[in-house]
């Protein structure tokens, strides 16, 4: 992805080993090979199965059409979150070079993590941790850590990566999920400001006072709209409420920024927390003012995330 000493990517297969984990009501799935990321996240408190994160669903029946991870229900974001434009950046005068990534991306994005096959360190009934190791003599070299674990009513998620190259650089980490709408949505998500686009692509231009129309600091609807905007001084803690089930699902994090996406034609939508916005390098201020961490060579940075039910039919 960075550069010709880069791997290629993995061909990543539809009928891949998948890790099952439960709790006394929840169950997920991950799938270590398509970029460590979950094939689905489940409640079962009402004697059923309810989708907590969008199900992967196959696009079809062969077993070598290679999956696409924005159809899974989540998968992280390392080494960097969201788009970096111009080709790149700079890093005290040197020139990190990055290439697209995605079919149809002007951009490289999301890092590499959820483009590789991840290796299985631990498995139990309710947990499962996961490595990385990526190299290049260019740009990221990196070891991640992924550990998904289940605690009665929540799903833990700690993400970390430690530096392993000979120079400084700007990390950040994320997560990347995706939520069904289930009807009509509403949003408590508390951050003052936003970045703003020019309307014509997702790199941010201004970072401004939060417009009422996406103002989540109190409850309110998903917009109609579609977003794809990056939300400044988020207080790390959100509440999804899906009103028709009676049933909700609080975000807790240790970053205080999120990334909120609501296509107008799809059946979901992404509340991603991440800790620096879109296009942190190339932002005023650069990497280090935008919440990306610099880390020296053998450092490391992690963050939780926590997902936990909200039963509407308790209270």
């Amino acid at each position: 992805m960075y550069s010709a000493e880069q791997p290629a990517l993995i061909e990543q297969k539809e009928q891949l080993s998948v890790l099952e984990i439960r709790s006394a009501a929840l169950s997920a799935s991950i799938v270590p090979e398509a970029g460590g990321g979950l094939a689905g996240f489940d409640w079962h408190g009402r004697g059923e199965s309810i989708a907590l994160m969008r199900r992967h669903e196959p696009i079809s029946n062969s077993q070598t059409h290679p999956i696409d991870p924005n159809r899974l229900a989540c998968y992280p974001l390392v080494p960097w979150s969201n788009r970096i434009a111009e080709g790149g950046f700079l890093v005290d005068g040197r020139w990190i070079a990055l290439t697209p990534n995605r079919e149809g991306e002007p951009w490289p994005i999301h890092g590499s993590g959820w483009q590789r096959a991840w290796q299985v360190q631990s498995h139990t009934a309710c947990e499962a941790q996961l490595s990385l190791r990526e190299s290049s003599a260019t740009a990221y070299s990196y070891a991640a850590t992924l550990n998904y674990a289940l605690h009665d009513d929540a799903l833990q998620v700690d993400l970390a990566v430690t530096n392993t190259g000979s120079a400084t650089m700007p990390f950040g980490l994320g997560l990347h999920p995706f939520f069904p709408r289930h009807g009509e949505v509403h949003l408590r998500a508390p951050a003052p400001q936003v970045w703003i686009n020019d309307g014509q692509s997702p790199l941010p231009i201004e970072r401004v006072a939060v417009p009422p129309y996406w103002d989540f600091r109190n409850k309110r609807m998903l917009p109609g709209e579609g977003l794809d905007h990056a939300f400044h001084a988020w207080t790390g803690e959100a509440d999804i409420h899906w009103r028709a089930l009676r049933l909700g699902l609080r975000i807790s994090a240790d970053v205080d920024a999120f990334v909120l996406y609501t296509p107008t034609d799809g059946d979901f939508f992404c509340f991603e927390p991440v800790d620096h916005p879109i296009n942190a390098v190339h932002l005023p201020g650069g990497a280090l003012a935008n919440g990306m961490t610099m880390l020296l060579p053998r450092a490391t940075l992690e963050h939780r995330f926590v997902f936990s039910v909200l039963d509407m039919m308790q209270s």
